[in-house]
């Protein structure tokens, strides 16, 4: 979510009007509204003040899917849904035999 929407829901669900989070941590109305329109980006402790005057906090969260190489994923995806099938289930195949030559007191 981006500052501008987050902002500005903060805001709302604090019942806060511009002017009174303008009062409450000293950054301008036109600010705010500058902020909340995306016409600007506010620096990281601006929009902290902002949400924590309206009772929130800004986290940050490890994005999904960051250094996860997604060609494998795609060539499946231009399979056809026959072949993603008869694909899956050759590698379970595959798969049982391998855990079937791993159990316990088996010998390689």
């Amino acid at each position: 979510m981006d500052a501008a929407v987050a902002l500005k829901l903060a805001r709302r669900r604090s019942g806060l009007s511009q002017r009174d989070l303008a009062r409450a941590t000293g950054v301008a109305q036109p600010a705010i509204a500058r902020i909340e329109s995306g016409a600007v980006s506010p620096r990281v402790d601006t929009i902290d003040r902002l949400l924590q005057a309206c009772g929130e906090s800004l986290v940050t969260e490890p994005r999904l899917g960051v250094g996860i190489d997604r060609s494998a994923m795609r060539a499946l995806l231009r399979l056809s849904p026959g072949d993603r099938a008869r694909l899956a289930a050759a590698e379970a195949v595959n798969l049982d035999r391998a855990l079937a030559g791993s159990g316990p007191g088996r010998r390689r």
